[in-house]
């Protein structure tokens, strides 16, 4: 239920509110506590002040195993807890493998403490030392990196950067979990808004962002599996049409970030509008290609066939990006 107080004033020069009870008794906060107060905008956000700024998740892993405990402890990460328990009667050496290798794949945590029946996992990372606009500028030189060395894996036959590129995309997914866990703690409390110097608003564009730039990686990926498919060379002349399209495709997915970090509204609404209207083009010269398939052996058809849309669809997802970026850049209510 919406609460209204009386602004008044006092000692002629200080304004004052009272705040509800209700919501003070269940924050703990009493006369004397101090309390923080965060302007954004036309808003002003008031949260009581904590000395204890570490939060702390304790799960029951007991029927937790393999994925489903990666997943546990991703998804308690992204949540924004600085120190994990992870707790049951025996926990099982498999259990044990599998807690390690998910907190190597995240960034910043480290096994704190391991007995019988718990493993206590840290985030070492100060929360005010982080960038999403970095996170987000880093998954973008890697998706795209890795979107070409698929291409050129296919036209060079080369199963080791295949398999580079399969590798790399544990990178991406540890920023995005970056940016996840970024995010999701401006939305808990907007201190850390402040700390990052961004309202929470573009917080929420660059997460969409890093979304779009996770599922590219995704793509690079897939077209690496399917490069190691290819028993024999493939026509200079398919893979000088699929490279092209990844050319365009790049300047998709450059210019809705372009669009995206833009500081001028008029720039990245350009920018933005731009690579909206190439991916139209992209869509008719991704047909063309699927026209020259076509008198291949219908398996070698359907492997290049795969990898063109995989191009095509990243296109899309920059498509996606200079979408957000043109509702960065519109005028706020």
């Amino acid at each position: 239920m919406v609460e209204t107080r009386k602004v008044q004033v006092t000692g002629g020069s200080t304004y004052t509110v009272s705040i509800p009870k209700d919501w003070a008794t269940e924050n703990g906060v009493s006369a004397g506590s101090e309390v923080e107060f965060y302007p954004e905008g036309d808003s002003l956000f008031l949260t009581p002040r904590s000395e204890e700024e570490r939060t702390e998740g304790t799960l029951d892993i007991s029927n937790l195993e393999g994925d489903e405990l990666t997943r546990a402890v991703m998804t308690m990460y992204v949540s924004g807890f600085d120190i994990i328990a992870l707790e049951s009667g025996r926990i099982t050496t498999d259990q044990r493998r599998t807690i390690r290798e998910a907190t190597q794949s995240l960034v910043g945590l480290e096994v704190l403490e391991e007995t019988r029946d718990r493993v206590v996992i840290r985030d070492l990372l100060d929360s005010s030392e982080l960038s999403i606009h970095n996170a987000v500028t880093r998954m973008r030189l890697i998706a795209l990196s890795m979107l070409e060395d698929a291409i050129a894996a296919i036209a060079e036959m080369d199963e080791d950067l295949a398999h580079d590129v399969i590798q790399r995309d544990d990178d991406v997914d540890r920023l995005w979990m970056v940016v996840s866990r970024i995010f999701r703690a401006t939305l808990r409390t907007p201190k850390a808004a402040e700390e990052l110097g961004l309202p929470r608003e573009v917080c929420f564009d660059y997460q969409s962002a890093a979304r779009q730039l996770e599922r590219i990686g995704d793509h690079a990926t897939k077209i690496a599996h399917l490069s190691l498919n290819f028993e024999q060379p493939v026509s200079e002349e398919i893979i000088a049409a699929i490279e092209e399209l990844f050319e365009e495709s790049k300047k998709v997915v450059n210019g809705g970030m372009d669009a995206l970090f833009a500081e001028d509204s008029n720039e990245a609404t350009r920018l933005a509008n731009e690579s909206r209207e190439a991916v139209q083009e992209i869509d008719e010269r991704a047909r063309k290609i699927d026209e020259l398939l076509r008198d291949l052996d219908p398996g070698r058809a359907q492997l290049l066939g795969l990898v063109v849309d995989s191009v095509s669809r990243s296109a899309d997802y920059g498509g996606n990006i200079a979408e957000t970026a043109l509702q960065k850049a519109a005028p706020t209510p």
